[in-house]
């Protein structure tokens, strides 16, 4: 109702500014045409621009990253380097270092060095493979700091971009594609742990792609450590229907037909509250009350469907929540005081960690 009545009055301002009648409403019907009826069925009928709306990996900020250079993000002691995950398909990834090792690190990019790095994984501190949300890379902000509090635990963190974003090949994404990715990533480091506990940690989309990664290893019999779920939503079709842009259409006649429908058959799934129980490892789930982009009430779903779709005896699930008042909406967790202790006593009850 009240936009409704602020698109009236908006209209009423540019007939009272001068312009003639006829045009005004020529406009709004034009308008209300595009919005209405042609985006809607552009969508429904076209995968590619469904793949581009929920990845949006064409959004690329920052600009001008040099990755090869972790160093001028902030992130001394960081190696880049590249994976391949199929035949036309090689992956960006930074090795973050904990802090106690960054004095350490050979000076010289040599085979030394790389295998330095490599070696490093197993050393016995815990080990972090992180996965991004839709949108940028691994060098934006927020996923930055978020590697420097980790860092600051001395964990090894590995980030890195799925194809289509950043410097990964630009090949457009689908689910399975970024599960594959992540599939790839995970196994690299398993090869090289030794006995140091791996953890995954997903956040916003990545908790989509990393519930479904963990799910299908479990499945293999590979488990890792635990799996954390920051800013997570249950299925990609509630995360649509509830988030704040799909509110100037979730009205519509047919609007599940029209844009929740054709997802499935266009590779994108992201059934978390499905693959959730064949997750057999310990999971941490973290959300803000005043996340906008997956509302908090998602990650609730989230949590509940777990606790009665797991098998009885599987490891436990936790769910921590921040307050609204604290305002870190959806990506900002990581300014939290008391995240460090958090993960601390969720790793400790995991019963892996070793520091």
């Amino acid at each position: 109702m009240i936009k409704r009545l602020l698109y009236l009055i908006f209209l009423i301002s540019l007939w009272i500014s001068g312009i003639a009648f006829e045009t005004v409403v020529v406009g709004a019907l034009l308008t209300l045409f595009v919005m209405y009826f042609m985006i809607p069925l552009v969508f429904h009928y076209s995968p590619v621009l469904q793949r581009h709306i929920v990845f949006l990996n064409f959004v690329n900020l920052p600009k001008r990253v040099d990755y090869n250079t972790p160093e001028r993000e902030d992130l001394p002691g960081t190696r880049n380097f590249y994976l391949k995950t199929e035949d036309n398909v090689k992956v960006g990834v930074w090795h973050v270092l904990p802090g106690s090792l960054i004095s350490s690190v050979p000076k010289e990019e040599t085979a030394d060095h790389v295998a330095w790095y490599e070696k490093s994984l197993g050393d016995e501190r815990p080990v972090i493979l992180y996965l991004h949300g839709n949108t940028s890379s691994r060098a934006t902000a927020h996923r930055i700091e978020l590697y420097k509090v980790l860092r600051k635990m001395d964990y090894h963190v590995v980030a890195f971009d799925y194809r289509g974003y950043a410097d990964s090949s630009p090949v457009q994404p689908n689910e399975l594609g970024v599960v594959h990715d992540a599939k790839v990533v995970y196994r690299y480091i398993r090869e090289r742990i030794g006995s140091s506990p791996l953890f995954v940690w997903g956040h916003s989309l990545g908790t989509g792609v990393s519930t479904h990664a963990v799910g299908d290893l479990c499945l293999e019999g590979d488990h890792p450590a635990a799996l954390v779920l920051e800013s997570p939503f249950n299925n990609i079709k509630d995360e649509i229907k509830f988030h704040p842009l799909s509110s100037f259409f979730r009205k519509m006649p047919k609007f599940e037909w029209l844009f929740l429908k054709p997802l499935a058959a266009s590779g994108i799934d992201f059934c978390s509250d499905a693959h959730i129980a064949h997750v057999q490892a310990p999971v941490l789930i973290l959300h803000a009350e005043d996340d906008l982009v997956v509302p908090y009430a998602l990650g609730q779903k989230l949590y509940e469907t777990a606790l009665k779709v797991r098998p009885k005896g599987a490891p436990p699930v936790k769910f921590v929540g921040f307050a609204a008042s604290c305002g870190y909406s959806h990506k900002y967790i990581y300014q939290a005081p008391e995240l460090p202790d958090i993960l601390r006593e969720f790793f400790h009850e995991a019963g892996e960690t070793k520091n």
